[in-house]
């Protein structure tokens, strides 16, 4: 059974942060962030170099204060003013070393009473940071170092010593024969296995390298404690299931403290330090990505749910000869989740492929966790990450492709993130499929909107709702006949993938289709005001909050249930043979067209009052009219709707209410 849901972390843990001068609304929205992660602790740089610049001294006066309010601080200090340094670099020796401690003690004077000890350097074997060329056998560091850590001490706060990475053995040996770590109450290691550090039998694991620093640092130190100061795993190949297991494998270290690198991923327009480049891994260390969407690690953080993921792997699932698991992309989504049940519950395997992204997917994860602990294999990946994705593909019956990027903001605020998950990773896909699995059906998930804003359809505004002027579209709706029209950077990806299936089938022979879906609800959606509307109003009004209209309330749109929709995809996964290279519109058809005005007016009924209603402009991309033409599937398939749109939506509220009264799996308190 899955376990890593109803868990939390058993120690206290902090994130290491880098904070640039200006950055006050980050910083503020960190805090925020941090706090809800369970984070107690933050370690952040106070650069001397920076201290010095025009306006320095105000941000630190601003910054230490406004972090050591909120955690137990370590400052690390480092970064030499250019006009004092023997090279007119940050990373080189001060021409007078005692410089250093000078400017330890001004800030201990002046900021002290926010943090309880001072880290000393960062990596000096990194040129970035310690010009270690000029400073061969580190005497420079040494002296610097050694000197200010005394002061320190002798003032009463304690001194970290930041170590090297790669874990250097001999150089710490060095900082005890020469009395540094005489000076010392902690050592703060670094680490970030299958980043920089080699994975695998390469890398010796975070106690093996805790246990190697400790017996040298006890030698010149006894009383010394090791600070697991920076560890990280960098998501670049959007793995972010490994970072989640890195992360618990540092928690688990036998480190007395443990600080998380990092916050937030790195924007690839910041300046680096001195114009160095940064190594491409090193822009995607955060918990929260440059735009500032939580990664998985986060959104587990949040909940409190990350002790163990051993029973979620990041790894490709073999379940056994002959039985050629079902995989289903996108596998913990709505439509995902309940497809994966369907064929669950007949006895079948299924492999759940799913990056986690969307709020509220993990707890369908969860629930056809247990219900079906033998048969469902899930692997917490992303589309975009071509390596995993053609392991897990390896061996699967039939896929179904359903891992999107889904609201039309989003793809608005953020067009290379909706392109890089919607058409990159399709294509991801396809070429998998081709290499791993070529004879393995494949079913896309598309959407109506590939046919734009249908601004040649005529509408005319009635009482409820629009309708068509074209008397053959109001009687049978869009047919896949209708020009495709991509309109928003949505519905450019999803329609350009939607051609990019449909091309596969015709040039490399793969068995693929595509269905253009329409408005689909039921159980286990949990809606937003961006997508998944019908849900989104059921929950706005059950819990006595106002819906938002966007537009005047009459757009139109065929509502079809989930159950039928999982009908209409197994449909078409048994007549393969037929469908394949064809692209099928799937909605409620004009039996269940419906206006917004008239779900809510429905909803009022099942509520027995009218919920209360806000109204705004009109969102780009909106189609006043879509209710699909269904007879091109219906003649394929055999399929039709069985649930008409009042008994679905009641259905809907019914488990939403049951959903709302149900406690989330058991959470410890956050951190803190």
């Amino acid at each position: 059974m899955t376990r890593w849901l109803e868990t939390t972390p058993a120690r206290p843990f902090g994130f290491a942060e880098w904070f640039r001068p200006g950055e006050h609304d980050r910083v503020l929205e960190a805090i925020e962030g941090m706090r809800r992660a369970g984070a107690s602790a933050v370690r952040t740089h106070l650069s001397w170099a920076e201290y010095h610049t025009p306006g320095g001294q105000g941000w630190y006066d601003w910054l230490i204060p406004t972090l050591g309010r909120a955690f137990d601080l370590l400052p690390c200090l480092l970064y030499t003013p250019p006009s004092l340094s023997r090279t007119g670099r940050t990373s080189g020796a001060p021409r007078r070393l005692a410089d250093f401690a000078d400017f330890a003690d001004h800030i201990l004077s002046r900021h002290g009473e926010h943090f309880r000890a001072v880290e000393l350097w960062n990596e000096p074997n990194n040129l970035a940071d310690w010009d270690w060329r000029e400073d061969h056998e580190w005497l420079l560091f040494c002296e610097m170092i050694g000197g200010a850590a005394h002061w320190i001490r002798r003032r009463g706060w304690d001194v970290v010593l930041g170590a090297p990475h790669p874990f250097d053995a001999r150089w710490l040996e060095l900082m005890g024969e020469r009395g540094v770590l005489g000076e010392i109450a902690a050592l703060g290691v670094h680490g970030f296995p299958g980043t920089w550090d080699g994975a695998g039998n390469n890398w010796p694991g975070f106690a093996a390298q805790i246990s190697e620093a400790r017996d040298i640092v006890h030698r010149f130190q006894p009383g010394a404690e090791i600070w697991l100061t920076e560890a990280g795993y960098s998501t670049w190949r959007q793995d972010e299931a490994a970072q989640v297991d890195c992360f618990r494998d540092a928690l688990a270290a036998p480190a007395e403290r443990v600080f998380w690198y990092g916050w937030q991923d790195i924007a690839h327009d910041v300046p680096t330090p001195e114009g160095l480049r940064f190594d491409p891994r090193h822009y995607h260390l955060g918990v929260t990505d440059s735009a500032g969407r939580p990664k998985l690690l986060r959104r587990l953080l949040e909940r409190g749910c990350v002790e163990t993921t051993d029973d979620v792997p990041a790894a490709p699932v073999i379940v056994g000869e002959r039985r050629e698991p079902v995989l289903i992309l996108g596998g913990a989504g709505f439509i995902g989740s309940n497809l994966a049940q369907s064929f669950l519950r007949e006895g079948r395997h299924v492999v759940l492929f799913d990056s986690l992204e969307r709020a509220g997917v993990e707890r369908n994860l969860h629930w056809l966790s247990r219900a079906y602990p033998d048969r469902l294999h899930p692997v917490v990946g992303d589309i975009r990450d071509r390596v995993l994705l053609a392991e897990t593909m390896r061996g699967v019956e039939s896929v179904f492709h359903l891992a999107a990027q889904v609201a039309v903001t989003t793809s608005l605020s953020d067009p290379r993130h909706d392109f890089a998950i919607n058409l990159e990773g399709t294509l991801n896909v396809l070429e998998c499929l081709r290499q791993t699995a070529p004879h393995a059906p494949l079913l896309f998930s598309s959407t109506n909107k590939v046919y734009g804003q249908l601004g040649r359809l005529g509408v005319e505004a009635l009482v409820d709702g629009y309708a068509p002027t074209d008397e053959a579209v109001r009687q049978r709706g869009i047919d896949e006949t209708w020009p495709l029209d991509f309109c928003t950077p949505y519905g450019c990806s999803k329609g350009a993938a939607d051609q990019y299936v449909l091309d596969y089938a015709h040039s490399f022979g793969l068995h693929a289709a595509v269905l253009r879906m329409s408005c689909i609800y039921g159980p286990r959606q949990f809606g937003t005001e961006d997508q998944g509307w019908v849900a989104h109003f059921l929950i706005k009004a059950l819990r006595g909050q106002p819906i938002t209209l966007f537009g005047d309330g009459k757009q139109v749109r065929d509502i079809l249930h989930v159950t039928d929709a999982v009908a209409a995809y197994r449909g078409m996964r048994e007549r393969i043979s037929e469908v394949e290279g064809h692209a099928f519109n799937l909605g409620g058809g004009v039996e269940n067209a419906v206006s917004l005005h008239e779900v809510i007016a429905e909803i009022g009924t099942l509520l027995g009052h009218a919920p209360d209603l806000r109204y705004e402009g009109w969102r780009q991309g909106d189609q006043p009219y879509f209710v699909a033409d269904t007879h091109r599937l219906a003649q394929a398939i055999g399929w039709r709707p069985q649930i008409g749109w009042r008994d679905g939506v009641r259905d809907l509220a019914d488990w939403l209410r049951e959903d709302l009264e149900t406690p989330e799996p058991r959470q410890a308190r956050a951190l803190a």
